[in-house]
């Protein structure tokens, strides 16, 4: 091994033992939606209608929210490589008060959304079942976003297998609470069990599994955090302005970036429904599977934070460079790899999701434009993840408005509409959009790092 590339292989390998379990958590959060869509689809068509109106309202609200708390994430790996425990854990208290203090303004506006679903058109049946639903599920805001915070201050510290245990718990209570409280005593039966007097609570019981199970994360989370020796700091729990706005500035512009990403998808989303419901369909298969190899470069991006942040606060400009640029290639090696897999074999992928040939054929196409969505998507999921290390937050958030909007979105309704090109077209908009925020984030922290990065 030459010795200009051991520092390069030692970077991978802490990157890598940091990525992999919180890849693992992120894909954990994904069955569990998975799980609950499966469950509440078989209470009938207007609970699983409702169940998905209900996570769409919750999570663009909730995304909002969570973003501002990944303001930890640079604030908190900064002072951890300065050596400055202290101030580690102060941030994390901090995260905790922030928590709590974003999800009354945030539940109201989840509530007072769910509450007009009639007057945007919605069936009152639909809009009832939807409106149950999030009062259940609307009570685990508060848990989610504390949990974001301490989940910041334990990847930082480097204890990730937390949010891995989390996860599994939560997966393994998920389905059997889900079905007994959706189903009830009927439910029990069908499994052949007997009736314990369980009520059948319909979509609601979806909701209450969903909030238990936050709260299952959060209490493991806490559990490692309390075993994390605690600096001696009399003022560490105590709310701080100065520290609470620095994390709002800069943890909004994470939100805002979020909010524009899940936005650009449930309008291409809305858009592949004027062709029908099989090219919807088609559209609904190549996003799941899509979904599921992003959550890699998720948990790379997320590592690649915390390796960037903790170079910045050693002032380490090297580090701070090799940090960013081995997770971008970490993530895009790995999306390389699906985009193959993709490109040999579309139509066996679209096979595992349905039984139907023609929407297996619709999903095909689709499924080959994503092998270059992969790349795009890996790319700029990483580099983001690079720059929130480093305390840069606004860029992100600029390219993806401009990407997205300015460029992707008005390119996918004039190939789907104006060329006739259909969900094609859409999706050939969202490699664009995807294409020009990957290469704009990796290019600014090319040049960023370019001079010794100060700390935020």
């Amino acid at each position: 091994m030459s010795e200009s590339a051991q520092p390069i292989r030692r970077e991978l390998r802490q990157l890598t033992r940091l990525a992999v379990p919180l890849a693992a958590a992120h894909f954990g959060q994904m069955l569990m939606g998975a799980v609950d869509t499966a469950v509440v689809g078989r209470a009938g068509e207007i609970a699983l209608g409702a169940a998905g109106l209900g996570n769409a309202v919750y999570f663009t609200f909730g995304t909002l929210g969570v973003g501002i708390m990944l303001g930890l994430d640079p604030l908190v790996s900064q002072a951890i490589g300065a050596d400055e425990p202290q101030r580690a854990r102060r941030f994390m208290w901090q995260g905790v008060w922030l928590g709590l203090a974003l999800a009354i303004p945030i539940t109201g506006l989840v509530l007072a959304v769910v509450a007009s679903l009639e007057i945007f058109g919605i069936e009152s049946a639909s809009a009832a079942q939807t409106q149950t639903y999030v009062l259940s599920r609307v009570l685990s805001l508060a848990p989610f976003f504390v949990f974001a915070g301490l989940r910041s201050y334990l990847q930082a510290v480097g204890k990730t297998s937390p949010m891995v245990w989390g996860v599994v718990i939560a997966n393994a209570i998920n389905l059997p609470l889900s079905w007994v409280l959706v189903f009830g005593d009927a439910g029990l039966q069908r499994v052949g069990l007997p009736a314990v007097g369980a009520p059948a609570l319909g979509v609601a019981g979806a909701g209450w599994t969903s909030t238990v199970c936050t709260l299952v994360q959060l209490m493991v989370v806490v559990l490692a955090v309390r075993r994390v020796p605690a600096p001696v700091d009399d003022r560490r729990r105590k709310a701080d302005a100065v520290l609470l706005r620095r994390t709002l500035r800069l943890g909004a512009p994470i939100g805002a970036q979020l909010c524009f990403e899940v936005g650009v998808f449930a309008l291409v989303n809305v858009l592949m429904g004027q062709f029908g419901s099989r090219a919807l369909a088609a559209h609904q298969i190549a996003i799941t599977i899509a979904s599921a190899t992003f959550m890699i470069p998720l948990g790379i991006g997320a590592a690649s934070s915390v390796r960037v942040g903790q170079a910045v606060g050693r002032q380490d400009q090297t580090g701070t460079r090799r940090a960013g640029f081995v997770g971008i290639g970490l993530g895009m090696a790995f999306m390389s790899l699906t985009a193959t897999l993709f490109f040999l074999a579309p139509r066996l992928l679209a096979r595992i999701f349905t039984d139907d040939p023609a929407v297996a054929s619709a999903a095909v196409p689709l499924l080959l434009i994503a092998a270059v969505f992969q790349l795009s998507d890996g790319l700029q999921a990483v580099a983001a993840g690079a720059l929130r290390g480093a305390g840069d937050t606004r860029p992100a958030m600029i390219a993806n408005l401009v990407g997205h909007y300015g460029l992707g979105v008005p390119l996918a309704v004039l190939l789907a509409f104006g060329l006739g090109w259909q969900g094609p077209g859409l999706w050939w908009g969202l490699v664009i959009g995807l294409t020009v925020v990957g290469v704009w984030l990796a290019a600014r922290f090319w040049r960023l790092t370019s001079k010794l990065v100060a700390r935020a």
